[in-house]
């Protein structure tokens, strides 16, 4: 679950520090979360990754920003 309000994070373009600001934990935390994303979908960077989950519909079951 928390990978998946990640990767919708990274989808809107936010960086590793705004990421961990909206999910209150470290920018480390929000980093590790964004690498094994990029990982676990074989991309190259967080830009391919959004495009993926685009692609794939994982953002279309993701949680409502709690922040707005």
């Amino acid at each position: 679950v928390r990978e998946r309000e990640v990767l919708r994070l990274v989808a809107e373009g936010d960086s590793n520090g705004r990421i961990a600001e909206k999910l209150f934990i470290s920018p480390k935390t929000a980093s590790v979360h964004v690498s094994r994303i990029i990982a676990k979908l074989a991309v190259g960077n967080r830009v391919e990754a959004a495009a993926l989950a685009h692609r794939l519909g994982l953002l279309a079951d993701a949680p409502p920003d709690p922040t707005g």
